[in-house]
């Protein structure tokens, strides 16, 4: 567990207010992580005893003002108490570094605080996902908003867990970064105004489908682009754009869940666009936390692509991978 430092921004609001069955059905179920470079440790001036001490410098002030941050292959505490304190420290530490980074444009890549306390954040859920009965007894200690959340989160896994099939080639798995956060915002957006479809929602089934387009690699269904659709489902809906194209793919989905109920009926919508319940359920919980606190857009955003293969699991993006 890390601790982080005394916080010194007091009473922000949270700012307003998205893992895949088609593609990622494979890269759901990971839960391991790859090792990273721990955050560097503040620089000590060495004085004698005549010489007045040195003036720390600014790398060194903001060394240590900022959190001690996770290493991204920190252990995960298998103690009820000590994984709601670590997720309760880690939730409040990654929204006051999304808080610092909107406020400075949200550029990417994303700072080092937003990407190493993501991923933690990220690998707490993953691991409750995989444990019920502490993920049980986690809820009960955390307050009730972030208990809401987890709840919602470990759900949403767990679900699309259920539907992840091992691969025996995670070679084949293509990795990009994804576009800014706020450019794919400004197409969810946009979708949203043309057919009426929650941006949330939309946002939410990109997070599932493709990680906000990391994973680049056809499914093994043969689905493909950023919003994972099949070539025969494009033709009808692509509205003649580029598949690969993240704006023209988001305003398809649109597109085809308006077709398909959206926004009357999003769970028939969701439906229709992949037939798993567990997989409208986890859009549904992340568009969900997307609303209620828009902050959890961009941890979402910062959530990894993990792959399960047949020889174990595997990160194949975010800190620590070459």
């Amino acid at each position: 567990m890390f601790r982080p430092a005394p916080r010194l921004r007091t009473g922000r609001r949270p700012r307003g207010g998205p893992p895949a069955a088609c593609l990622l059905a494979a890269a759901l179920a990971a839960c391991a992580c790859a090792p990273g470079a721990p955050a560097a440790a503040p620089e000590t001036t060495v004085t004698s005893a005549a010489a007045a001490p040195a003036t720390p410098d600014a790398d060194a002030l903001r060394r240590a003002d900022r959190p001690e941050l996770p290493d991204p292959d920190a252990p995960i505490p298998k103690n009820a108490a000590r994984v709601a304190k670590d997720l309760e420290e880690t939730t409040a530490a990654l929204y006051d570094a999304v808080d610092a980074w909107v406020d400075g444009g949200a550029k990417t890549p994303p700072p080092e605080p937003v990407a190493l306390l993501a991923l933690h954040h990220q690998r707490i859920h993953r691991a409750l996902a995989r444990r019920p009965a502490l993920a049980e007894r986690v809820f009960d200690r955390l307050p009730e908003r972030l208990a809401r959340s987890a709840r919602d989160n470990v759900t949403a896994i767990r679900g699309l867990l259920s539907l992840a099939r091992p691969t025996d080639d995670p070679d084949r798995f293509r990795i990009r970064p994804p576009r800014p956060p706020g450019e794919l915002m400004r197409h969810f957006k946009r979708a949203e105004r043309r057919f009426g479809v929650a941006w949330e929602v939309l946002a939410a089934v990109m997070f599932v489908e493709t990680k906000f387009g990391r994973v680049r690699s056809p499914s093994h269904t043969g689905a493909k682009g950023p919003m994972q659709f099949m070539p025969r489902t494009w033709e009808a809906y692509g509205m003649g754009g580029d598949i690969h194209d993240t704006g023209d793919a988001v305003l398809a989905a649109a597109n085809y869940l308006r077709a398909s109920g959206a926004p009357r009926d999003y769970r028939r919508a969701l439906y229709a666009y992949n037939h798993s319940y567990a997989y409208v359920d986890a859009v549904q919980a992340y568009a969900r936390q997307i609303k209620r606190d828009r902050r959890a857009y961009y941890a979402y955003y910062n959530w990894q692509v993990f792959i399960l293969t047949t020889k174990g699991e595997r990160r194949v993006s975010g800190p620590g991978i070459g």
